[in-house]
């Protein structure tokens, strides 16, 4: 009883840590699953480094595999990959939060105003939500009920569209059976995995096909909190959160950026978009910007991409996804806040403002905090694989912040790393996943009220 109400307390209290020793032993379960003969197609057990690396890979949403995920594993394992990217999906919070449901049967207040922290569209912070905000906790449970259900819908809804062009496409009934929900699934998680050897290669010129998963990954990349207000709010634009906006005009605007940088950097490779006509390029560029946020999907090999595009595509992983979304990366309202924060400095602002609303500086203070500690997490594994394999350093940049994004597409490093490396891009991915919720978590555990104010002083910067 005293174990119980322990872990009752702990997980109440301490939600964000909850949620971090729920994903690590998540990782330790899948990591045992896929670990047993049943997993394996060959019927042995799997070493532990592919086992690991495979379990974070799934629950982190992330895509990366050191072993070719079609011929390795058995149905069974295929399964589990299933099941364990749709409970990554879910998020870290939310995951947490129903955890916490379950083990004490009711969300305490602080786990109430964490919950709406990283689901409330109308947040204005990281952490803990403020005062202003607690109006709407009576919706966290609409909130959870929203992930659980627009997660269902959406996958159920693009498993009807996927399903006819396989079959058009040649697949079998009963494979697409199989592979329809398959698709769906790694297509809104933005995980990219798929359920054949030649990955996408042969749907190349399967337009219906391919853009049906960009439309699973543009909704999952938009995040919970913006699918609530869409579907709330519709067609009142002006009723919409500041939140909402700046997600889908960020995303809207590295999506075409994107696609317009790689087809000018790619048209003239023989090896990508070379024998292309105009069209073909034309969509496959953008196509690939969509995946580069996130999506792990790609139809050509990213090792054959010139260096300029690999540099482009590095910088759009990195910046990811919408917040509280099933991306990855230090987030599109991350980025559109640090350059708000620029504009308004130039412009010589007082503060920063955006869409008519003022964007507070705490805002401005977590979205510096998440760049810093990304860059650093990304310089620190990208060194030490370097060093590792001493392989090219825009192949190591480009799948260790791959990994750290969570987005899955690699240069062909991956699988050849040796074990250590594969633990050090493992726990990349680790932090990359759940290193934002750790820092809103110390940012809040840190906060202390201070009665006094420091004599102030100007150092020179820049």
């Amino acid at each position: 009883m005293r174990t119980g109400d322990g872990i009752q307390h702990f997980a109440t209290s301490s939600p964000s840590r909850f949620a971090v020793i729920v994903f690590t032993l998540l990782i330790l379960l899948f990591t045992a699953l896929f670990s047993l003969p049943a997993s394996a197609a060959s019927g042995k057990v799997t070493p532990l480094a592919d086992a690991l690396f495979t379990a974070v890979s799934t629950i982190c949403v992330t895509g990366l595999s050191t072993v070719d995920m079609y011929t390795y594993w058995s149905p069974f394992g295929h399964f589990l990959t299933w099941i364990g990217v749709n409970i990554g999906a879910m998020g870290v919070l939310t995951l947490a939060s129903i955890m916490g449901l379950v083990i004490s049967k009711r969300l305490s207040l602080r786990a109430k105003l964490i919950a709406a922290g990283d689901t409330n569209p109308l947040r204005a912070h990281g952490g803990p939500v403020n005062e202003g905000q607690t109006v709407r906790l009576g919706e966290v449970g609409q909130l959870l009920m929203t992930v659980a259900l627009s997660t269902l819908v959406i996958e159920a809804s693009l498993t009807v569209l996927i399903y006819p062009a396989l079959l058009v496409a040649g697949i079998t009934p009963a494979a697409a059976l199989w592979e329809a929900p398959y698709y769906a699934a790694m297509a809104f998680t933005n995980t990219g995995f798929t359920p054949a050897s030649e990955g996408l290669a042969p749907y190349i010129n399967q337009y219906y096909f391919l853009s049906v998963l960009m439309l699973g990954v543009f909704l999952g990349q938009l995040g919970f909190p913006v699918i609530l207000t869409l579907f709330r709010q519709r067609w009142h634009l002006r009723r919409w959160s500041l939140h909402a906006k700046l997600t889908i005009i960020t995303t809207v605007l590295l999506f075409v950026v994107g696609g317009l940088v790689f087809l000018g950097l790619e048209w003239d490779n023989p090896a990508t978009f070379g024998p292309m006509d105009a069209g073909q390029s034309t969509f496959q560029a953008f196509f690939l910007s969509a995946m580069t946020r996130s999506g792990g999907f790609s139809t050509i090999d990213i090792g054959h991409l010139h260096g300029s595009s690999l540099l482009v595509g590095t910088m759009l992983m990195f910046v990811g996804g919408g917040s509280a979304s099933t991306a990855g990366g230090i987030k599109v309202t991350t980025l559109a806040v640090l350059a708000l924060a620029v504009w308004s400095e130039a412009k010589g602002r007082p503060a920063v403002q955006a869409l008519g609303r003022r964007i507070p500086s705490d805002v401005q203070r977590v979205a510096l905090s998440v760049v810093a500690w990304g860059a650093t997490i990304v310089a620190l594994s990208t060194i030490t694989i370097a060093q590792m394999t001493q392989a090219p350093i825009e192949h190591v940049l480009f799948d260790v912040v791959s990994g750290f994004a969570t987005v899955g597409l690699s240069t062909g490093l991956t699988a050849e790393l040796p074990d250590p490396a594969v633990y050090v891009l493992a726990a990349t991915m680790f932090m990359g996943r759940v290193g934002t919720v750790t820092l809103a978590a110390a940012i809040a555990a840190t906060s202390r009220s201070q009665l006094y104010s420091l004599p102030v002083e100007r150092p020179i910067v820049g």
